[in-house]
Parts: C-alpha cells; structure tokens; sequence
C-alpha cells in the first residue's frame, strides 16, 4: 500500500469497480453500425417525405390530375412521426436489433402501398420504388427478413393491380398518357440508381467500420486471455512464494537475537539488508494477490490523489535506490480516490523500464489535464525502434533480447485500457523516450453511495 493510504473496512466503489463487473456479468456491446443503418433509414424516409410532396404539388397544379390529397398528406404525417419517433430511439443510446430494421423496411412499404393505392395502383410508374426497399432489406437484414420482404412486397405489388383508386387523368396538349407514364418511369429509374448508390454504398461504409469493430474486439479478447493466464500464473506462484517468504522472515528475526551474530556488527548489517529484501519480495507478492483481487487480508484504501502520487514515487525510489529520479506533481486539486494497485503497477513498470536504459536520469511528472490525469515518465536511453513504435502494446514487442520479452508495455496498454484511459509513446528530439498515461479521473474517484 502507498503511503498515506487510510484503510476502511468497506471497500469503495470506483468506476473501474463498475466497469469490471460489467465485463464479468457480459454487459452487452453497443451495435454502432446497427444505429447508423437506421439513422440511413430515417435520413431516405425524410427524402420520402420531400419527394411525395414535391410530386403531389406537380401532379395536382400542372399536370392537373384530381388526387385525393388530404389522406395522402395523411400518410406524409405518418412518414414524419415514425421519423420522429426513430430519432427518439436513437437517443435512448442502446443498439439497433435486426428485427427493428425489419419493421422500420415494413413501415416504409406500407407508407409506399398507401400512396401507390392512392394514385393509380400498379399503373402508377412509381411502383418500381419497391426495388429500393428490396434492396436495402437485402443489405441490411438477416437472409429471413430480407425475404420476408420481398415476398411482402411482391404481395403488395400483386393487390394494387387490383385494388386501387384510378386517377382522373386530364390529357395536356402534347403530352399523352403512354408519354407521361414514360417520363415518370425515367425520373422513377434516376431517383432508384442515384439513391441505391448513395446509401448502399454509406450501409457498405458502415458494415465495414462493424467487422472491422469485432476484429479489434476479438483481438482485445484474445489478449484479455492471455493477461488472465498470466496472472493465474503470477497468482499461483505468488501463493507459493508466500510460505517461504515467511520462514526466511522468522528465520531472519531469530538471527537477529543469537549473541554469535549480533556481536559481529557486518552480520548485523546483512541481516538488515536481508531482512529489507525479505520485506520487499513480501510486498511484491502482496501487490500480485491484490492484482488478482485475492488481498492477502488487506482492504482497499482511500486516500488523496497527492499522497497516492508522492507515495507512489517515494516507494519507487525505495526499490531502486541508485536511480536518479526527478519528481514534479502538479496536479492541481488533492482530490479523495482509491488507491488503485493495478495503476500502481503500471506506473511502476514504465518506471523501471526507463531504469534500465537511463538510471541516471528519469523525469516523473504528474499533471492534471480537464478531468483526466496525466503521468508521463521520460528517460535519456536510446529510445524506441519504429518496429516497436510500430507495434506498441502488442505483446512481445522488445528490444531486450530477453525470452518473453516485451510483455510490461503490453500489460501498461490493457490496463491503462480497462481504465478508460490511453497510452502514448514517442521518441525525444534530444535523444531518449517519453511514455505518457492519460487516464480519466473518473476511473479513480470514489462512487458515492446513492
């Protein structure tokens, strides 16, 4: 535990509490693409509405055909709620299911039926629209709703041959009935060929940002996997380490009251750093078993963000008493939060990288940035490869030649990750690296009861 740390026997309540609980109870993942398709839907149902109004004001004013407008302007109204009430949907920020796109398609198509009943049925040149809603089902939905609509419209199709208020078609001079048919299945063939390209090219856009989505997904799982091995690994060996650790104590504490040793002062003095290191190693392990959420009796503690920082920093300097380490909080406000051993890992493990390439000079730095929390640590080493940079966070990922190397970066990334936070890396003008860790000071704050 760091200093300054108070311990409490209820544990509190952070937001990375929450958000680990939800990733154990399987919270669902929101369907980003599923919310943009039907955001489509609504943006083609507003040109709807535009385009039955602009063509009702033709037909009626200038090619003086008696339509029935007042339930036709009834259908618009309709079109114009179900739009309203999507985009309320869209607020209530949860994801889309395909059986709601099913029934925003089915929506769409009985709006069409009822105004191709309204003005002429299937001799209306309009009718081939029902291509586009066939098509956007294709794209958008599951293979049975996507013939559960063609075969809905293909039924609807079929009744409008027969069932249908005709139009009282005055002739203009010039223009015959077979000439206007004619130009409305050209207009009818433009406005299908320029919308099919336009959304379905936008639906493609978004179906490809999904996949892409549940690849990143798949490998975050795929590395969750292999952090939770390690640690039932560090788990384990930690447990076992446990009762060795506690012999040597007590073995070390007899030594420290045999008058044979105590009389020999250089004897003394090794027993003391023994028993330094024993507490050490006691500690490291501790730290692994509160990790793992298995806290060797201690609870979780509160504590401010000022002393969390300057402990963290002073119990660094303990554990590498050689290194040169520059410290500077200036983070502005010494907020109340939880002391986060898994943060305090992390920080620790860009600490001693930096050690092991610059001991003689590492700058610490603690700021605060908006609502998030900045930690950067920069050294005078040689800096990163562009392969490493390249592929920072995956694991492996090392210059050390070390077998099963690489693996502290790539812990630091999915922790600082699981934190809500981020990770930046980039090599010094003047030579050396700098790692910084933005984490949201939500992650860390103390949930209030209520």
């Amino acid at each position: 535990m760091s200093a300054g740390t108070d311990r409490v026997e209820n544990p509190p309540t952070t937001r990375l509490a929450r958000m680990r609980a939800r990733l154990v109870h399987g919270a669902p993942v929101e369907d980003a693409a599923g919310r943009k398709n039907l955001l489509l839907l609504i943006q083609l149902r507003w040109l709807a509405v535009a385009g039955q109004i602009a063509s009702i004001a033709i037909v009626w004013q200038f090619l003086g055909v008696t339509l029935p407008v007042a339930p036709m302007i009834g259908v618009i109204l309709g079109l114009v709620v179900l739009n309203l009430a999507s985009l309320m949907r869209l607020r209530m920020r949860l994801g889309v299911s395909n059986l709601e796109l099913f029934a925003a398609l089915l929506f769409d198509v009985a709006g069409l039926t009822a105004q191709l009943y309204l003005s002429g049925g299937a001799t209306n040149p309009f009718t081939s629209l029902y291509l586009l809603q066939v098509t956007l089902g294709a794209v958008l939905l599951r293979p049975w709703s996507s013939v559960a609509l063609v075969l809905l419209t293909v039924l609807c199709f079929a009744g409008l041959t027969a069932v249908y208020r005709p139009l009282d078609f005055v002739e203009q001079e010039g223009l015959g009935l077979m000439s206007l048919h004619i130009i409305g299945m050209l207009v009818c063939f433009a406005l299908n060929a320029a919308l099919l390209v336009v959304f379905v090219t936008r639906i493609g856009n978004n179906i490809r940002e999904r996949d892409t989505r549940l690849a990143d997904l798949r490998q975050q799982a795929a590395e969750e996997d292999h952090i939770v091995r390690m640690g039932l690994l560090a788990s384990g060996a930690a447990h076992e380490l446990g009762t060795p650790l506690s012999t040597l104590s007590i073995i070390l504490g007899d030594w420290r009251r045999m008058p044979a040793l105590t009389a020999n002062p250089e004897l003394v003095d090794e027993i003391e750093s023994m028993q330094a290191e024993v507490r050490r190693c006691k500690s490291i392990v501790t730290h692994i078993l509160m990790s793992a959420g298995e806290a060797r009796g201690l609870e979780a503690g509160v504590t401010t963000m000022h002393q969390f920082l300057d402990g963290l920093a002073a119990d660094w300097r303990t554990t590498r008493p050689s290194a040169n380490l520059h410290y500077r909080n200036s983070f502005d406000r010494d907020l109340p939060i939880v002391s986060e051993s898994t943060l305090r890992q992390v920080v620790f493990n860009v600490l001693d990288n930096a050690y092991e390439v610059s001991p003689d000079h590492i700058q610490f730095h603690a700021a605060r940035i908006g609502d998030k929390l900045r930690l950067r640590v920069e050294d005078r080493g040689p800096g990163f490869d562009s392969a490493i940079l390249a592929a920072l966070g995956k694991p492996y990922q090392s210059t050390k030649g070390r077998l099963g190397g690489g693996l502290g970066l790539f812990l630091v990334f999915n922790v600082v990750r699981k934190l809500g936070g981020n990770v930046r890396a980039e090599n010094l003008g003047q030579g050396g690296a700098a790692v910084e860790l933005i984490l949201p000071l939500d992650a860390l704050s103390i949930e209030e009861e209520g």
